[in-house]
């Protein structure tokens, strides 16, 4: 009877993997041993190292292909930017007798590896030929092994490594990190490319660089000249390549119609202030960043009489060096279409109000900053009402003491969600990216923008301002329907700030000026943090039309987003720290068992479906239990 019941239990689990199976979209399907992996990356300069990916969100599972040009051992796996102790390495290869060897191990010192207990890659192929040896495998984006580095939508390091024999250490010279975005849910091989597409050059003209550690040069150039409304669908960077190293950013702003533009190129932010006319961005690039084509239901609209007619081409310069001589024609592509797209969209830009008040301590192992956007203003200023935001994509921008930032959306006083967020920001990888799903703002929701830095390596304070060593908090949500609000940005009261301190301050400057006068020691540092924090702050929103309104509010409490369940392993010895941790994600209760019945079940699901494509929905299986 147990038997039948045996039997009858197997039969009802093949039978819901194979409707699985036939009801798999295409990205479910590319999780199999030889299927295309969309997305790839050299992770060395010398292009010896090649890695493939692509991963389900669903499921929450990752696929890596890693190709190195070697007959040794190749590893593959996470790290911290700032030291390489705690790392994950998935080690392979193959031994001269054809045999081949695999391990989930992680780094307990900078030069040793170690095996984890709990083994939570699965080898989905591993070859060598007379060139290369490649290594397939996949894991979840989070285990239940506490040596596994989680994957998430946050800037991943990604570490590879390899040698020349079979012997797993690690050489420096062959061990390579870069900073990748793994969870790009968009790919452009997705995005429709127009046949009519049109390509336009906003760009400075031989402009010398000037010998100066930072340089903020403006100019104002007509967008493309239309006879009906067309869509700018895609932008990317044009770097004049030996100038690479010192371009930093390069934004355009959409000028009102009505503006006075000067000529010429100048200091943005110097002398003339009509060179830093036009404050909204319609789009951005900074370092590490590439091209961005934009949803196919969205463009910036041009061509008609509400469209702006000229942008502000800024490009920032870091010339730490103070070379001589070089000249930039250095801007920003753009691509357009008359097929016109659903929606025109807007970029809102939101953060602290970088310049005066805004300072960062020394020393300081952890310092959060805060800029609050009260958007009860928005119609009044706008001059019409404002539908709902669409919020699909973001751009986040600090300087080098940059660690993390996050937006996160309040209304009612109740905090709906974290809109987006990077834990593990890299200030050479500043990329637009786009949203797993869409988010609505609503016309009097409150945005909060949390700034974290690390200080350790500085003496002095550091301010806001526009030099590289200077700091900025600031992200960029891209969003449709277009409205005038440019941007909405805040600061704390520098003077309610001074005084907790134990300084003495009138007005805002002696605020600031305050901040020199504390010996900055990690009581201080949080006590500074916690009245920033604690004060009240002042908002200022401005249009395409530089019309400024202002408003206070107060900085709410963000409740952390909790991490999502693990999954546990499926092979390998689990250690004690792993069993069924609370959030963990078990078995399927068809698979708990550890009958021989439910082992053939398995071998029997093995030889239908293949382990690989068995592996994916056995994870799915378990992300809808």
């Amino acid at each position: 009877m147990l038997q039948t019941q045996g039997a009858m239990a197997c039969a009802v689990f093949l039978g819901l993997l194979l409707l699985m199976a036939l009801a798999a979209p295409s990205q479910g399907k590319r999780l199999g041993p030889t299927a295309r992996l969309r997305y790839s990356r050299f992770l060395d300069p010398s292009n010896v190292i090649f890695l493939r990916w692509d991963f389900d969100l669903e499921a929450e599972v990752i696929t890596f292909e890693l190709q190195v040009r070697t007959a040794g051992w190749v590893g593959l796996g996470i790290t911290n930017r700032y030291t390489s102790v705690g790392s994950d390495l998935v080690v392979g290869g193959v031994l001269p007798d054809g045999n081949v060897y695999f391990s989930d191990q992680h780094l307990v010192d900078e030069d040793t590896l170690e095996e984890d207990g709990s083994q939570d890659a699965e080898l989905l192929e591993l070859t060598e030929d007379t060139v290369y040896t490649t290594m397939r495998f996949s894991r979840p984006f989070r285990s239940c092994d506490p040596h596994d580095q989680d994957i998430t939508s946050d800037t991943m390091s990604v570490q590879a490594a390899y040698g020349l024999d079979d012997t797993p250490r690690l050489d420096r010279e062959r061990t390579f990190v870069k900073s990748i975005f793994l969870l790009q849910v968009i790919h452009p091989d997705d995005l429709d490319v127009p046949e009519d597409t049109v390509i336009h050059d906003l760009e400075i003209t031989d402009f010398l660089i000037p010998e100066d550690d930072t340089t903020y040069a403006c100019t104002f150039l007509p967008l493309p000249i239309v006879s009906k409304k067309h869509h700018i669908y895609k932008f990317e960077p044009k770097v004049v390549t030996r100038n690479e190293t010192m371009v930093h950013h390069i934004i355009l702003y959409a000028c009102g119609n009505a503006s006075v533009l000067p000529t010429g190129i100048s200091d943005c932010y110097g002398a003339d202030p009509a060179f830093s006319l036009c404050s909204q961005i319609i789009v951005g690039w900074a370092v590490g960043g590439t091209s961005y084509q934009f949803p196919d239901d969205v463009g910036i609209s041009i061509g008609t009489p509400l469209d702006p007619q000229w942008i502000r081409l800024e490009i920032h310069y870091s010339n730490f060096h103070n070379l001589p001589g070089l000249y930039d024609s250095s801007g920003i592509r753009v691509y357009y279409t008359a097929r016109l797209r659903k929606y025109d969209m807007g970029v809102l830009q939101l953060g602290f109000f970088t310049f005066p008040i805004h300072f960062i301590p020394p020393g300081a192992e952890s310092f959060r900053s805060y800029g609050l956007c009260k958007t009860d203003k928005f119609e009044e200023m706008n001059g019409t009402p404002v539908p709902d935001l669409q919020v699909y994509g973001y751009l986040l921008h600090t300087h080098l003491a940059g660690r993390a930032l996050r937006a996160v959306q309040y209304r009612n006083g109740t905090q709906l969600r974290t809109i987006c967020k990077d834990d593990s920001y890299d200030f050479n990888l500043q990329e637009t990216r786009d949203l797993p799903h869409r988010v609505a703002i609503k016309p009097g929701d409150e945005l909060l923008i949390e700034c974290h830095y690390q200080t350790l390596d500085r003496d002095s304070l550091t301010f806001g301002g526009p030099s590289t060593m200077n700091e900025m908090c600031l992200i960029f949500l891209f969003y449709y329907p277009r409205n005038n609000i440019s941007s909405c940005m805040g600061y704390p009261d520098i003077i309610y700030v001074a005084h907790e301190l134990g300084e003495e301050a009138s007005d805002a400057m002696e605020g600031v000026m305050a901040m020199n006068n504390v010996e900055w020691t990690p009581e201080s540092i949080k006590k500074a943090e916690k009245a920033c924090k604690e004060a009240q702050q002042m908002v200022i929103i401005k249009t395409i039309d530089e019309t400024v309104e202002n408003t206070t509010g107060w900085i709410p409490e963000i409740i952390p987003s909790p991490r999502g369940p693990c999954l546990e392993s499926s092979g390998g010895k689990v250690e004690p720290q792993d069993k069924t941790p609370a959030g963990s994600r078990a078995a399927p209760a068809a698979l708990s068992g550890s009958g021989t019945a439910t082992l053939r079940c398995l071998s029997l699901a093995a030889l239908l479906f293949g382990q690989g494509a068995l592996s994916w929905l056995l994870a799915t299986l378990q992300a809808r239990v």
